[in-house]
């Protein structure tokens, strides 16, 4: 079926209301009606919807009266007086069969079922008790994606400690930057990885991490790259940490009493540290797994992600709903493209995600899956990060058929969720996300923020999710929060997208709205990067910008810089730091020479100006020469651009 917006590739199955845990839910919840009625119900009616999630998952609250006390925002009042526990929800005595699946590149496969992962996080959870680590104390893994990262995370929220988490691939500068600003206790950490064939060793990286953070009381070592790897002067090892078995119990901790600390890219000064509470998290990944993914118990989930991502969080959630976990360690692309289709195949996969880009790379390699490999397990395709085009959703469509749910979705690491995306009581559409998450009021806004239909805007939130951070660490009176998400539209989120929402829930994600670099489907950001190059010697400044490919690719990431006069060899000098201080991914694509960079009067970079100039801005439209410190630093700017196009 075909109209102006592009065609629909699936339509609601006939049986989706009885094959379905939402069908299910649907039934339980109204008895009767369609998405858009259980989502406008979601919305109006947050006490009853948010109690039939709880009653649908068996969602143990003690001391449960009100669900919603205060609906304002900032600062809206999830389940007062209520206390529950992530970690007893992900290990609860019924779940059975495998927990978690570790497939890597740096060692053989590994399988926990749910009785082997309950004995070892009940060991290290003794393990860091013996450590002194208690309620509110942080607990940071330097970690892969591998099962002892999520026994380490549900050791820690066992205890009422807060997790925190870098991949092995950060360097130095990036993680203490995020660490330091939390100040960990206790730090979990690897001494290598392998990515494909290379192997990567971080020992040197971790003396210079654990030296920058003096909150430290004690470092374990999981030998990982050398499996006979001794840990470091004053260091344990992990078989040191789980040396003695320990209860495993679980503290009943208050709704909003921290379980991790996520970190923006970045974007405008430090990496915000962003706390999300145990209620949140529990209510609504309870919602999005069990029902916009549809996991069940038995399930076997995937999501491709480093620890560094959102969606290693999202993934490790999965156990709440009683399925396995499939880790994967190292480049999804190796030994090739096919890697990840052929262990979907060995794993019989229920959910499969990745980000838009990884598909794309597919597609565009000639990629058959769903006819090379037997993946009749499959249910969803999950995919993030960036928008998915229309010849991805096409592509997806035919080579995984009607049964498998594409479900292109857009969230944030600010609430630890999806505000849009797919739902097996929605059609999907080539190039559109099916609608706004359950839960979710989802509006774009113009600039005096009215809503707009069938037009970009600002994508805002008008009511609060129980998952939207109970605070950024260290803002004791809230001021970096709402200047954060508040202060465009007050009482309202601003999520900083750019979305086009059509009168019947459908919607399209066109880009950031802010400076964030969104870099194969991995947000990075520009003060981040500023902090390596421009501490080069040789550089006075410089300005990033990342230009989307319109087909879901990594897109050109240009770099103008200040500075010389050895240009050839200070290029050179910032892509080795890059490499080794950030993440391959921050590598530039196009390198400018300029004397001087435009600024604002009062200093601030016009990167957003210099890049709708790269898309092709006029230059008149894009900055007002009168708000610049150097109205000549624009116009050298603009003569690049006309050289580059000619």
């Amino acid at each position: 079926m075909t109209d102006e917006r592009g065609e629909i590739l699936r339509p609601v199955p006939p049986d989706a209301a009885t094959a379905s845990q939402m069908g299910r839910f649907l039934t339980a919840g109204l008895g009767q009606g369609d998405y858009r009625a259980l989502h406008r119900w979601s919305v109006d009616d947050p006490e009853a919807f948010w109690r039939a999630v709880v009653a649908f998952f068996d969602i143990e609250v003690s001391g449960l009266t009100t669900v919603l006390a205060d609906a304002g925002m900032p600062g809206a009042r999830w389940l007062p007086g209520a206390r529950l526990s992530y970690s007893a929800h992900a290990l609860r005595p019924e779940w059975t069969g495998p927990a978690v699946v570790g497939i890597s590149q740096t060692r053989e496969r590994v399988e926990l079922s749910y009785d082997e992962l309950r004995d070892q996080v009940a060991r290290a959870r003794a393990g860091l008790v013996r450590l002194g680590v208690g309620p509110g104390d942080r607990v940071a893994g330097y970690l892969p994606h591998v099962p002892e990262t999520i026994v380490a995370f549900l050791a820690t929220a066992s205890l009422g400690a807060v997790w925190l988490s870098c991949p092995p691939e950060f360097g130095p500068r990036a993680v203490v930057d995020r660490l330091g600003q939390v100040e960990p206790a206790v730090l979990i950490a690897v001494d290598g990885t392998r990515y494909g064939d290379r192997p990567i060793d971080r020992t040197a990286q971790l003396a210079e991490i654990r030296a920058a953070l003096p909150s430290l009381r004690a470092t374990v070592l999981l030998p990982y790259l050398d499996p006979s790897a001794v840990a470091p002067d004053g260091a344990l090892s992990w078989a040191d940490l789980l040396a003695e078995p320990g209860p495993l119990e679980h503290a009943a901790v208050a709704f909003d009493h921290p379980l991790y600390v996520l970190f923006s890219s970045g974007t405008t000064g430090l990496p915000k540290p962003i706390v999300h509470g145990h209620g949140g998290i529990v209510l609504e990944h309870h919602k999005t797994l069990g029902l916009h993914n549809d996991v069940r118990p038995g399930d076997r989930f995937f999501w491709y992600s480093t620890t560094g991502w959102i969606m290693w969080n999202y993934g490790v959630s999965a156990l709440l709903v009683g399925a396995t976990v499939v880790c994967v360690d190292g480049n999804p692309a190796w030994p090739d493209v096919d890697a990840l289709w052929a262990m979907a195949e060995r794993e019989r996969l229920t959910q499969f995600g990745t980000s838009a880009s990884f598909l794309m790379m597919c597609r565009d390699a000639g990629l058959r899956p769903g006819h090379d490999h037997d993946l009749s397990a499959l249910r969803m395709l999950g995919s993030t990060g960036s928008p998915l085009p229309p010849e991805g959703f096409r592509w997806a469509a035919e080579t995984f058929g009607p049964s498998v749910l594409v479900n292109s979705t857009s969230g944030g690491t600010d609430v630890a969720s999806g505000f849009v995306g797919a739902a097996p009581l929605l059609p999907v559409r080539a190039g559109e996300i099916p609608g706004p998450m359950l839960g979710v009021d989802v509006h774009a806004f113009d600039d005096d923020g009215r809503d707009l239909i069938g037009e970009p805007g600002e994508l805002v939130i008008t009511a609060p999710m129980p998952s939207m951070p109970v605070a950024l660490w260290g803002d004791d009176d809230g001021a970096r929060m709402r200047a954060t998400w508040f202060d465009r539209f007050p009482g309202v989120w601003t999520q900083g997208d750019w979305i086009t929402v059509y009168d019947d829930g459908g919607c399209v994600i066109s880009g950031r709205s802010d400076a964030t670099l969104n870099r194969g489907g991995v947000r990075l950001g520009t003060s981040d990067f500023y902090s390596v190059v421009e501490d080069v010697d040789g550089i006075s400044d410089s300005l990033v910008v990342h230009l989307e490919d319109s087909v879901g690719g990594a897109g050109t990431l240009v770099l103008f810089l200040v500075g010389g006069p050895d240009r050839e060899g200070l290029e050179a000098e910032i892509v080795r730091r890059l490499r080794s201080e950030m993440s391959p991914r921050h590598v530039p694509d196009e390198v400018a020479w300029v004397a001087a960079l435009p600024r604002t009067l009062s200093g601030k970079k016009l990167e957003t100006p210099v890049k709708r100039l790269l898309v092709g801005a006029a230059p008149e439209s894009v900055a007002s020469r009168d708000s610049l410190a150097d109205p000549a630093a624009l116009d050298e700017i603009v003569e690049w651009v006309r050289l580059r196009r000619s």
